[in-house]
């Protein structure tokens, strides 16, 4: 699988290169900026990109930035975000195209090296992924919310698990419960936050990201 990897600092890049090489990965193209890495994204067209939100010349969001901007070259092209800290607002617009194959992860994942090159993969294969911690800042944005009143502490944990991209296998084995009662917990979830419901792992976690992005109350 072929990588472009996108970070300033070296150490940490050259940490993410021994990974990805380590693990079965190829690493087509290692940069430290944004224009570099708009490069090597439409040279390269990469199987998935691993991209810091903060890179030089600035330092705001040259990275996501960049990221976006190749993607409507490229649509679909898989991009996993890595930021420092939990930044609702580079979660939302990353995800905001609906389609699918990105991650926004936190740098701190990547030292359960095992769980990062497993969600690379995800994002790699289309699916979306997000660090917990994000999850649960926008969980917590939107606790005012009177929809998210009525769900049940076990139903607030399923919704927050299901938005993470955990499967229900996952979520059981999460929870200590079994699949049956994970299914019927999403069930009552999705009525009650008025989604439809849906098998496709990719379409559920949008469906409720679409619901944590809309205004409170709506």
């Amino acid at each position: 699988m072929r990588v472009v990897v996108a970070e300033d600092l070296v150490l940490l890049r050259e940490g993410l290169i021994r990974i990805l090489e380590t693990t079965g990965f190829e690493v087509v193209a290692a940069v430290g900026n944004g224009p570099s890495l708009v490069r090597a994204l439409t040279t390269h067209r990469p199987d998935v990109a691993i991209v810091d939100v903060r890179l030089p010349p600035n330092f705001a969001d040259e990275g996501l930035r960049a990221a976006i901007a190749v993607r409507k070259q490229i649509p679909g092209l898989p991009i996993v975000v890595l930021s420092q800290y939990v930044e609702q607002l580079y979660a939302r617009e990353l995800v905001a195209d609906r389609a699918g194959a990105v991650g926004y992860l936190l740098k701190d994942r990547v030292l359960d090296v095992g769980r990062f090159v497993a969600d690379v993969r995800q994002v790699a294969a289309g699916s979306t992924v997000l660090d917990p911690d994000v999850v649960r800042a926008l969980l917590t944005h939107r606790a005012a919310d009177p929809v998210l009143l009525k769900l049940s502490p076990r139903e607030h944990e399923v919704l927050a698990l299901m938005a993470e991209g955990r499967s229900n296998a996952a979520i059981a084995t999460r929870m200590f419960v079994t699949e049956k009662t994970v299914s019927k917990h999403i069930t009552t979830v999705f009525t009650k936050l008025g989604l439809g419901l849906s098998e496709n792992h990719h379409r559920r976690i949008l469906a409720v990201l679409a619901y944590l992005e809309r205004p409170v109350g709506a």
